[in-house]
């Protein structure tokens, strides 16, 4: 498959294009800064550009099989400049993988968005969805949203607290609304991510990832 990672530089995004490449896919990696992704490949191309400028997603977009959204903000100060940092940026997304005719699009939430808010720790409701991050996952439910109303094949993964642990490969992934292990390595979650595009037992679905 040719997939495209947005978000690729760094964290669960740079696991992600490390992984399909590992798994044989054609990968290109979409970010403001792709020479910060310390990977070299004959399958790998990078690609410098901005995940809030339809233009530059669009030209990305073409020629793909599958989009993986990994792209987050680096700081609370960026979501507070940008509160729909995570559903422009997938908004411009879709609009492109309709024009070129790409379908399977992966999105990356988290873990507390939305129905799986009710299985969140007291912790994660009370300081995170309601407090500090309260902005991530109000905009994480609209770009939740957009994607379930996008028409395309999606599939959401919902992972619980990301950690920088080596990837176990044995983790908890389902699609009901249930309690799962309260953290997971970022390279498990790219694992999963990957595994999302290939597979069609995901599809229409958010999943809930924790290891």
């Amino acid at each position: 498959m040719k997939i495209l990672v947005i978000g690729a530089s760094q964290g669960t995004g740079a696991l992600s294009v490390r992984a399909a490449l590992a798994k044989g896919h054609v990968v290109s990696a979409f970010s403001r800064t792709p020479a910060k992704l310390d990977v070299t490949h004959a399958a790998l191309t990078k690609i410098a550009g901005d995940f809030h400028d339809a233009a530059s997603v669009s030209r990305a977009v073409a020629g793909h099989d599958a989009v993986i959204i990994s792209a987050s903000p680096t700081s609370l100060r960026a979501i507070k400049d940008k509160p729909d940092y995570f559903s422009r940026g997938t908004k411009h997304c879709i609009d492109a993988m309709k024009e070129h005719g790409v379908r399977r699009l992966v999105v990356l939430t988290a873990h507390g968005v939305g129905d799986s808010e009710r299985v969140a720790s007291w912790f994660q409701r009370k300081l995170l969805i309601g407090g500090l991050l309260k902005g991530f996952f109000r905009d994480h439910e609209v770009q939740e949203r957009m994607t379930r109303e996008s028409g395309l094949d999606f599939v959401i993964a919902r992972p619980t607290r990301l950690t920088n642990g080596a990837a176990k490969g044995k983790y908890v992934r389902t699609d009901e609304v249930v309690s799962v292990p309260g953290s997971i390595s970022r390279a498990d979650v790219a694992d999963f991510l990957v595994e999302a595009c290939e597979s069609p037992k995901w599809v229409g679905k958010a999943v809930h990832l924790g290891g």
